[in-house]
């Protein structure tokens, strides 16, 4: 049976929040499955796309292409393909594949060739295709991280940490690192990879709310309830930020507070869309 995400999980895995998430959906980037209580549920490919979507829009190319180049690209990739082998980004305003050495824009299905050019005795010749720039042979640590959580969380740490050598502001890396190391109980060593992403992404639902659950393992409740504060700021729609804060709130007797969060939780959780 093909594997399936929950929203939740989407989160987790690419450092999306939930609110970025469902825009792409509504945005028509994705068309994810329901389950039986009518929750999303994603594929494998979906999120390739769901990434990909998040990495072109930055890039500053047109949604409209966007969506075009994703809905075709949706269609020409096979049923099994590893994450950390295709490469989706933005080469001037087009959207370019790279898989393996080959290079295709899934708009026409054209590929994309490099040559070198020289003119010896005034006459033009080719000289074949230009050797690919060291950045692009870089393995993609990030997306080879997501692969090897299931298997080996350890080697996966150590991936998200080379995705970080190259990058350190990708936020996802940050979050997924992080949220690993929580798991196998380095908590110090979690908190520093989360606050390292807070200068520039501290309006990340998913981030604050990650911080927060950890403060919360940490013993340090006043400052659990200011971050999951702040991660509602940034998506009101996290539902489990709304539950967790209520019990706190509710703990330190802030009665009309933990009221209002558990009424938040009990909407969004019986809703049947994000």
């Amino acid at each position: 049976m093909t594997e399936d995400y929950s929203l939740r999980e989407v989160g987790k895995l690419l450092g999306l929040s939930r609110s970025i998430v469902c825009g792409l959906i509504d945005a028509g980037f994705v068309s994810p499955s329901r389950g039986r209580r009518r929750e999303y549920r994603f594929t494998f490919h979906d999120l390739v796309l769901l990434r990909a979507a998040q990495g072109l829009t930055e890039a500053k190319i047109s949604s409209t292409r966007i969506l075009r180049s994703l809905r075709r690209l949706r269609s020409q990739l096979p049923q099994q393909i590893p994450l950390a082998g295709l490469r989706i980004e933005a080469v001037g305003d087009s959207v370019v594949v790279s898989e393996g050495q080959a290079q295709w824009r899934p708009d026409d299905g054209q590929y994309v060739m490099r040559f070198q050019v020289q003119s010896p005795g005034g006459e033009l010749s080719f000289m074949g295709p230009v050797e690919t720039p060291a950045v692009e042979a870089q393995p993609a640590w990030f997306e080879k991280g997501i692969e090897l959580e299931g298997s080996d969380p350890e080697k996966a740490c150590e991936a998200y940490r080379r995705a970080l050598e190259s990058d350190p502001s990708h936020l996802g890396a940050h979050i997924n690192l992080g949220r690993l190391l929580h798991e196998r109980g380095q908590l110090e060593e979690a908190e520093a990879v989360y606050r390292a992403a807070l200068p520039a992404s501290g309006d990340d639902g998913t981030l604050l709310f990650n911080l927060a659950v950890l403060m919360e393992d940490l013993r340090r409740p006043e400052e659990a309830a200011r971050c999951y504060r702040e991660a509602l700021k940034a998506d009101p729609a996290l539902a489990d930020a709304h539950f967790n804060l209520a019990r706190l709130c509710q703990a330190q007797g802030l009665r009309q507070e933990a009221v209002r969060h558990f009424s938040a939780f009990r909407k969004l959780n019986g809703a049947s869309s994000c």
